[in-house]
Parts: C-alpha cells; structure tokens; sequence
C-alpha cells in the first residue's frame, strides 16, 4: 500500500455509496477478509440478490474488487465469485472545499466510522482478559501540538508514513504477529487561547 498514491474521493455518488450503511457494512466485512454474496448474506441477513447488487455498486466504483482466479485454490467452491476490499488510502476534499450535499454525506460517513471504531472498542474491552499478553496492547496517548495548518498536514502524512511500515500481509508479517487496530484524530481546540495556550505532550 505503501507505493499507491492516495485516491482522492470528491464525487457525491462514491461519497454516498460510502455513507450507505448497508454498504459500508459490507466494506468493513471485506476489510476483514474475502466474502461470498452467500456469506454475507448469512451474516446481515439479507438475500443473495441484494447483496450481489450491493457488491457490483461497490466494485464499479473501485472500493472492492473480485479476488483473482489463481488465488482461488484453497477457497473456491463452485463458480461463486469472491470479493475483497482494495488496498486503498481515501483522501476526501477539504470541508472548504465541499459543498453543502457533500458536507452532509461527510457528516453521515464520519458517524458510522466513529459507530464502528466504537463498537471494535467494546469487542476488544468484553474480550480484553481472553487475549493473554495481548491484553496488555492499548498504547494510549493525549496531547497538544501548536503548528500551523500547512504543518499539521505534514505531521499527518508523517504518520501515514509510519502506518505503512507495519503495513504487511499475514505472511510478510513476523511470528506472533496479529492486526491491530489504529486509529488517528487531531482538531483544533475551540475553547482556548491560541496566544496563551502552551502545547503539551500529555493532558
């Protein structure tokens, strides 16, 4: 992923189709591995018919794609086509630069984005003592910087950078390895004095 450039995303048609619920709940299962129309079916509870259509609207607008024939081996069954999420870095238009339908959708996406990561929270904390050493993997942090806007997005490509370094596939990864979940938010604050505040490393 790392030699990819990023894809930005400023069309209201891809934008919705991410902020479809259902859709997204489809891409986030592919996120995880590759899926049937019958398997993810069988878990959201739909038919086949709706979820192959679901499936088509995501891969014309390139957010999946159908696993190749040849890495079929040990997982076809029949002639059912296989579906996978694509290794993609999103970037969406700067909210200055969106319009107010765009601005809309971007609401609703950023909601079921931060429904999700959520949810995966309350999983890792309901299994958390199951986990051996593992339960011990929360590196937490809060903190303050003071930089300016053109700074703040070097300090975010700086951290996409380090993201895909440990970006690698189950057998590129070393023994003992597993995914871990990541997340990155920053925001100016709105209740402080920009020329009294001093940045701290930890609040």
């Amino acid at each position: 992923m790392a030699d990819r450039p990023p894809r930005q995303v400023a069309d209201l048609d891809t934008l919705r189709l991410l902020a479809h619920p259902l859709r997204y709940r489809i891409a986030q299962i592919l996120r995880k591995g590759p899926a049937t129309s019958t398997s993810l079916a069988r878990e959201l509870g739909l038919n086949t018919g709706a979820t192959s259509y679901h499936l088509r609207q995501l891969s014309a607008h390139g957010l999946i794609e159908e696993v190749p024939e040849e890495e079929l081996a040990t997982r076809s069954h029949g002639r059912e086509r296989w579906w996978r999420a694509r290794q993609m870095d999103i970037r969406f238009p700067r909210r200055s630069e969106q319009t107010p339908e765009m601005r809309a959708v971007m609401e609703e996406l950023n909601r079921l984005e931060l429904a999700a990561d959520l949810e995966e929270f309350a999983r890792f904390q309901l299994h958390r003592d199951e986990l051996g050493e593992w339960a011990d993997a929360l590196p937490y942090s809060r903190g303050s910087i003071r930089v300016t806007i053109e700074e703040l997005l070097e300090f975010f490509e700086e951290y996409m950078a380090l993201l895909y370094r440990y970006q690698r596939s189950a057998e590129d990864a070393p023994p003992g390895a597993r995914v871990v979940l990541t997340r990155f938010v920053a925001f100016p604050a709105v209740d402080r004095d920009p020329d009294q505040d001093e940045g701290r490393l930890m609040d």
